[in-house]
């Protein structure tokens, strides 16, 4: 009853198990024009010993290890896996505590077998070199073993009756298992294609080799390779070292003889019979089907004869009748070369009446041209003739351009003189880059300590200025000011305007009853106004934060200049003129360099002069501490730049 039961599913296992892959060429057909590829596995340059172990070197087949208290104890702890350990590295208890107690056996000694007694802590000890070692240490331990294993290789087919190789692969670098491109023998020819025969020459080379190595020669017969199937993934048997397989149409091919006998495939094995589909096998030709086919070959052998005797039969008429025949085919030959000639007589007539039409289209151009040409040369000696005419014109325009160009200078310098009179911006004593404008102290943007309404009125005098020479300078403020004394206001086109009601473009200059940061953002803007006026005349202020520094060094720009200063026209405030018809100044800082048109307060004496009816008396400098205080904010812009820009603006 048992053995009903294993027979049983012995037969189930073998009907579930798939049936093997069979090759589609038969031993006798496997050619070279078969061969698509070549592959490499299990890539070894170090020969393997040939011979056999006679014992396991795995610890865990010593006989003594199978009972050992040491193995049990071992078994049962719950640790990971690891290498296994060479029974000639172990070592007994009892013999690692003398080596760490310092006792070492003497040569010749008799070794006393003590067991180990049991105890909880007792296991099997670690006895590889590198199994402690560091992480670093192990990956150059892997390094070493992969690089002995790793190779750049290449191979080349060799056949009988060739010296030179028929084909030499590629180069596959660093690799154990070498894969390479497939081939197509065909274009070696019939003479090659058809041999079942071949030579196989590998090559490589790793760190440890100084050149390449020639590491295998397999001369292999193709009918003696063994199929193991479409796939490597269906092929459960090891490969041996250096194993060749060959990529043929219909599989993969391979020789070795240490394949298992249930896996052999006879050479001279056939497809299995087609199976109908009930399930039986189909019988083969019966003697009456064979013996029709046969009549029927004789029966076609007989038209064959047949057609070739036709055929010979018509080439011997078309021989006798051959000049007939050709006599007959020139005649359409001729027709055919007539019609040629003619259309060609056609062609070349067009050809001619277009060159006749193009030949009188260039005369009619050429003609055309040369009276463009005459009239270009007329109008050419009228225009040399008023050229020096206009020579004259242009001489006298650049004369009033430039003469205008000075007058307007001048009168730029006339206007920033009177500005800078109405409106003094003068140093204070002891304080670097403190300045007022008409006595209102106006601080460089820090505003915490400092009177609203004092700040508030000397904003709007700024206001004033930069508005008055926005103007004369025809510069366009990006930021227009609305000059209302204390109460002046600036805009921000740019800014966005969220709230119809409140118009949050205008920002304040003064700092009552406004938020601090809306205000401080107008003086902002106020200080970037100053700085357009003076990138107009060349001047780079160095910081922008400083208004009445920046305002007086620009006023000072403008005022520069040689000569006296123009007369107002007719019919102006004759107020401004004194009682003998005279300007007040008849020169700017680089003409007299006089200390009231720097800016500073001029000395007592001077002024009693003045208001006893004498005239100015100009000292050889400005005052010192106006003057270092310019030079101190621009330094670097009076050295280089200034010279001549203030020749621009003369």
């Amino acid at each position: 009853m048992a053995g009903d039961e294993h027979d049983a599913a012995v037969d189930q296992a073998i009907s579930s198990t798939p049936a093997r892959e069979r090759p589609w060429l038969l031993p006798y057909n496997r050619k070279l024009r078969h061969l698509q590829g070549i592959t490499i596995r299990n890539l070894t340059l170090s020969p393997s010993p040939t011979g056999s172990r006679g014992k396991t070197i795995d610890d865990a087949g010593i006989p003594s290890t199978l009972k050992s208290p040491t193995k049990a104890l071992a078994l049962r702890e719950n640790r990971n896996l690891s290498h296994s350990r060479s029974s000639s590295d172990l070592r007994s208890t009892e013999e690692s505590a003398r080596q760490s107690n310092g006792d070492v056996r003497q040569p010749g000694s008799p070794v006393k077998a003590l067991r180990p007694p049991m105890t909880k802590r007792l296991r099997r000890r670690s006895t590889m070199d590198w199994s402690g070692a560091s992480p670093l240490a192990r990956q150059k331990k892997l390094e070493d073993v992969t690089g002995g294993r790793m190779a750049d290789t290449f191979f080349t087919l060799h056949v009988e009756g060739q010296k030179d190789p028929v084909y030499i692969s590629e180069v596959a670098e660093k690799a154990m298992n070498p894969n390479f491109r497939f081939f197509d023998l065909g274009s070696c020819g019939p003479g090659v294609t058809r041999l079942d025969s071949l030579t196989v020459k590998v090559w490589a080379k790793n760190e440890s080799t100084h050149g390449w190595l020639f590491l295998i020669e397999f001369t292999v017969q193709l009918r003696a390779l063994q199929f193991i199937g479409k796939t490597l993934g269906t092929f459960r048997h090891p490969l041996p070292p250096n194993c060749i397989l060959f990529h043929m149409t219909d599989g993969i091919y391979t020789s070795f003889t240490d394949l298992p006998v249930g896996d052999r495939i006879a050479s001279d094995l056939l497809a299995a019979p087609k199976p109908h589909a009930d399930g039986r096998i189909l019988t083969t030709s019966t003697y009456d089907a064979l013996m029709r086919l046969s009549t029927l070959d004789d029966c076609i052998q007989d038209a064959l004869a047949t057609r070739d005797k036709l055929a010979e039969e018509i080439e011997e008429i078309l021989e006798k009748n051959k000049e007939a025949i050709l006599t007959v085919e020139q005649v359409p030959e001729a027709e055919e070369r007539l019609k040629t000639v003619k259309s060609a007589v056609s062609a070349e007539k067009r050809r001619v009446d277009s060159a006749r039409r193009k030949r009188d289209e260039l005369k009619a151009s050429i003609q055309h041209r040369e009276e463009k040409m005459q009239e270009g040369r007329e109008l050419q000696a009228r225009v040399e003739n008023e050229i020096l005419v206009q020579k004259e014109q242009h001489t006298q325009t650049k004369d009033q351009i430039q003469k205008t160009e000075e007058d307007i200078a001048g009168q730029r310098r006339r206007i920033c003189e009177d500005l800078l009179k109405i409106f003094p911006i003068e140093p204070i004593p002891g304080k670097a880059l403190g300045f007022t404008i008409r006595g209102l102290f106006l601080p460089n943007a820090e505003f915490d300590d400092v009177k609203e309404d004092v700040t508030s009125a000397a904003l709007g005098y700024v206001a004033q200025v930069v508005s008055l020479l926005s103007p004369y300078l025809s510069v366009v403020l990006p930021y227009p000011v609305t000059p209302n004394g204390s109460a002046s206001t600036i805009e921000d086109p740019l800014a966005m305007n969220t709230s119809r009601a409140n118009n949050l473009r205008t920002y304040p200059l003064f700092m009552k009853g406004v938020v601090r940061y809306r205000f401080e953002y107008g003086v902002f803007l106020l200080n970037k106004d100053i700085e357009i006026l003076s990138n107009s005349l060349g001047l780079r202020p160095i910081d922008v934060r400083h208004t009445l520094p920046n305002l007086k060094y620009l006023l000072f720009v403008a005022t520069a200049g040689k000569g006296e200063l123009p007369g107002r026209k007719a019919g102006g405030i004759r107020g401004l003129l004194r009682q003998d018809g005279m300007l007040s100044r008849k020169g700017s800082m680089d003409s007299t360099a006089t200390a009231s048109s720097a800016g500073a307060p001029e000395p007592r004496e001077t002024l009693e002069a003045i208001a006893n009816g004498g005239r100015r008396v100009d000292g050889p400098k400005a005052n010192g501490k106006a003057v270092s205080s310019l030079q101190t904010l621009h330094k670097q812009k009076r050295t280089g730049t200034q010279s001549s820009r203030l020749r621009e603006v003369q």
